[in-house]
């Protein structure tokens, strides 16, 4: 009989699929610590460790490659991400524990568990890369473990996932300045598919970063084009650069919150294009318009009846720049389009920081930019400085 986790009967619908929930590193490390410090104060073998999660889902894990002796006990439970796409599904997380000299739970990150070296993320500079609701999590459960068996001393706990340094790379750790490893993290314990609240929270936990590292002016694109576009322009400094994906609305927010004086938006036209209608969420399940935006804006500045019908037939907005440019109107119809990105982004951040747009294309490159982007540019090289 297969093992039952506690998830069978949790899934959310998307697209008419069912997708299945799964649980977090952090439960993971929880469930290896709570079997490992069972293991060391009984003495006995532990092939299964229940855990509540703060989300109220019970999980029943699976303990894997146990190795117990009589000063310390290792033990690893398997992530499963259910059907939410995730680098470090399949990977095992480890708990090692000891006694120690003392009283007290100290908890640590070895192998493959980064390291926190720039301020502004949930642990400190130095601190290995377990979050706070993970920590709370193998700390409650490695307390409820020692009070079973009356043990009052002290207790290391070492969470290490050997995967973890080779899957960093694949995560946003680099670009948070967690070194050598994955994080272990998880707010509810649970991975819920597909999550968007999960990728708004990582957006802000980048900008947190940049923000308390300096950043008072960001770089910010939606995805890898405007990024590999950025690159290639030698007037910008990226060291304040990041992704928001279809999150500009959500993103406009967070700087305001935290602080932010200026952002510099680069972004390719297919996806600025809907910020000209007042769209602030610029995925396709959302809005789309693409081709009625450009359309409208061409037919502000001159276009005809033909040429606005063959705009309005285009499937990508490469094909309607291409239109523009055979009728000379390239150059007007972005002005007018930047003109009402630049209307909706400022009505948005309502005065509270400066914000720009440089719109470009992948065939025929930079397209419009607002007028304060040389402004804002400088402003973003001399906060480098």
């Amino acid at each position: 009989m297969e093992h039952q986790t506690g998830l069978e009967n949790h899934y959310i619908i998307k697209d008419n699929k069912k997708l299945r929930y799964g649980y977090t590193t952090g439960s993971c490390a929880a469930a290896a610590s709570k079997a490992a410090v069972t293991m060391l104060l009984s003495g006995e073998k532990i092939e299964k460790a229940v855990i509540m999660t703060p989300k109220g889902i019970l999980l029943h894990l699976l303990i894997e490659d146990i190795h117990q002796e009589k000063e310390e006990v290792s033990c690893a439970v398997r992530k499963d991400g259910g059907d939410d796409p995730d680098a470090t599904h399949g990977i095992l997380v480890y708990a090692k524990v000891r006694k120690c000299i003392g009283d007290g739970i100290r908890i640590d990150g070895g192998c493959g568990v980064g390291r926190v070296t720039k301020p502004g993320l949930q642990q400190p500079v130095g601190n290995a890369a377990i979050n706070k609701v993970p920590r709370q999590m193998i700390l409650s459960e490695v307390e409820d473990v020692c009070r079973e068996y009356g043990y009052d001393g002290g207790i290391d706990v070492e969470i290490f996932i050997p995967e973890g340094k080779e899957i960093a790379g694949r995560t946003f750790n680099p670009r948070l300045g967690i070194v050598d490893g994955i994080s272990v993290l998880g707010t509810s314990g649970i991975v819920v598919p597909m999550s968007e609240r999960a990728l708004i929270e990582s957006i802000r936990v980048e900008m947190k970063m940049l923000v308390e590292n300096g950043g008072d002016y960001l770089i910010i694109t939606p995805g890898n084009y405007g990024e590999l576009f950025s690159k290639e322009q030698m007037d910008l400094d990226l060291t304040y650069s990041m992704k928001c994906s279809n999150y500009i609305g959500e993103t406009l927010e967070m700087a305001s919150e935290l602080g932010v004086k200026g952002i510099l938006f680069v972004s390719h036209i297919g996806k600025f294009i809907k910020v000209s209608g007042g769209i602030m969420n610029t995925h396709s399940h959302h809005a789309d318009s693409r081709a009625e935006l450009i359309a409208s804006q061409a037919i502000r500045s001159g276009a005809d009846l033909n040429t606005a019908k063959r705009i309005l037939e285009t499937v990508t907005t490469e094909d309607a720049v291409n239109i523009l440019i055979e009728s000379n109107l390239l150059e007007s119809t972005m002005k007018e389009i930047i003109d009402r990105i630049d209307f909706y982004l400022t009505h948005q951040v309502q005065g509270n920081f400066e914000v720009g747009t440089i719109l470009f294309s992948s065939v025929h490159g930079k397209l419009g930019q607002s007028e304060n982007v040389p402004e804002l540019i400088h402003k973003i090289n001399q906060g480098r400085k």
